[in-house]
């Protein structure tokens, strides 16, 4: 289990996150919703040790996480960061092995098979400069390189952002499969925040860096400020419906 409790985060002097507390429990989709600036990123980028925190912790299987991004990773949490960021000059194969950096050559052929399996496409590209991919394509390869370190937490940020509708429907499948399947621990920050909801075994809405409202994905689908603000409910469908 991941515990962030009483979490102040930031850059250099600027405190972005302010006293949050999140429990993931093993083998659960978590999703955090928030408009753009709430500081989403910056929760994701501080459960991967790669923005300091100012006070607090965070907690896996009860103990302290390291502070060094790679211990990170090594203790099983990995992020599949906002924008791909995948190496655009490198192959396809390159991008793949360097996510299992931490891996033997045997695991690293196993673990790229399984990436093939889940998107097949990637083994059509495998020696295609990933500069040159799509963007749903990129998408693909940044969750691929992402699960070749065999993650027993993943943290997904914004994954489909500029996503075709197809594409969009496969990497959403593949997250389902991932946590129904592999019982993996899902961290899910996401724009769509109607599917995000309903995958969702709780969710955390962030606003401003704190925490305004939590509950199940249902309970938060039923929130009228939720519904108002986030899924898109006039004023009038609202009060129509009360």
């Amino acid at each position: 289990m991941l515990a962030i409790k009483n979490l102040h985060a930031g850059y250099d002097k600027i405190e972005v996150l302010h006293d949050i507390n999140i429990v993931v429990p093993e083998g659960k989709i978590i999703v955090v919703i928030g408009r753009n600036g709430a500081g989403k990123s910056t929760l994701m980028n501080a459960i991967s040790g790669l923005v300091k925190i100012k006070s607090g912790s965070i907690l896996l299987d009860e103990k302290p996480l390291p502070s060094s991004p790679h211990k990170i990773v090594a203790q099983g949490i990995v992020q599949v960061p906002e924008g791909r960021r995948i190496f655009p000059s490198l192959t396809v194969n390159e991008n793949l092995i360097m996510g299992g950096f931490l891996a033997s050559r045997d695991q690293l052929l196993q673990r790229r098979e399984e990436v093939f399996n889940n998107f097949p496409i990637l083994k059509e590209r495998v020696k295609q400069q990933a500069g040159t991919l799509s963007g749903g394509e990129q998408q693909m390869l940044a969750m691929g390189r992402g699960l070749m370190s065999k993650p027993k937490i993943l943290l997904l940020d914004e994954p489909s952002l500029g996503l075709a509708p197809i594409v969009f429907n496969q990497v959403f499948d593949l997250v389902e499969k991932l946590n129904c399947e592999q019982n993996m621990t899902i961290v899910l920050v996401e724009q769509n925040a109607s599917l995000a909801l309903k995958m969702a075994y709780y969710a955390y809405v962030l606003e401003n860096g704190q925490i305004v409202l939590e509950g199940t994905g249902k309970e938060l689908i039923a929130n009228p400020k939720v519904r108002a603000a986030y899924l898109g409910a006039s004023e009038k469908e609202l009060t129509e419906k009360v």
